[in-house]
């Protein structure tokens, strides 16, 4: 069997960070964030991201860049102007419900903190016409972590729908050395009136 190579250009980090390629662009004209879909070379600046984000879960560096390539629809990242990834949100639609989005991790680094920049990640991938028939989002939290309840408490409010919470993975689920993590549903909404 022969296989071809692909002929995408290649397209520099740096390059990506502008308006023309970005999805929005948020923040003070002085120092501007770009959100975008990932690309291939991002994997790397995503991995260091999460890894400067504790208590978030650090994945394998290739995990990462499967998400920028073979996700890269559901995802999103944030970048300056330099090109730095300083936000990142990865998730799928889950094919046995494809009208719920599962977002698996929200990071923002130290740069765009306090910014709104989490919601607008998620909001930016949530608006995107392959999300057309989404009317739900899943995610997991620990019950601990108050950032991230805060930010899906104000996500449920902004798109005016329900938010439910159960146990969903045990502390012995996850070997004993995490804490638990509770399911987290908001919806339905419209993705239309986000």
């Amino acid at each position: 069997m022969t296989m071809n190579a692909t002929t995408e250009p290649f397209t520099p980090s740096a390059d990506l960070a502008k308006p023309s390629v970005a999805d929005a662009v948020v923040g003070h004209e002085a120092s501007p964030l770009f959100i975008r879909k990932p690309s291939p070379d991002d994997g790397w600046g995503i991995y260091e991201l999460v890894k400067s984000c504790p208590p978030l879960d650090v994945n394998s560096a290739y995990a990462y860049l499967l998400l920028a390539t073979q996700f890269r629809d559901s995802c999103a990242v944030a970048t300056n102007e330099e090109g730095e990834i300083v936000g990142f949100v990865s998730g799928y639609v889950k094919s046995n419900a494809p009208d719920t989005y599962f977002l698996w991790q929200v990071a923002v680094g130290e740069k765009a903190r306090g910014t709104g920049l989490a919601r607008r990640l998620v909001e930016a991938v949530m608006t995107r016409p392959e999300m057309a028939e989404v009317h739900h989002l899943e995610t997991t939290i620990t019950p601990d972590n108050q950032a991230s309840w805060g930010l899906f408490r104000r996500l449920a409010d902004r798109w005016q729908a329900p938010l439910n919470s159960r146990e969903y993975f045990s502390t012995d689920q996850l070997g004993g050395e995490h804490d638990p993590e509770n399911l987290v549903r908001i919806g339905p909404f419209q993705t239309d009136q986000i």
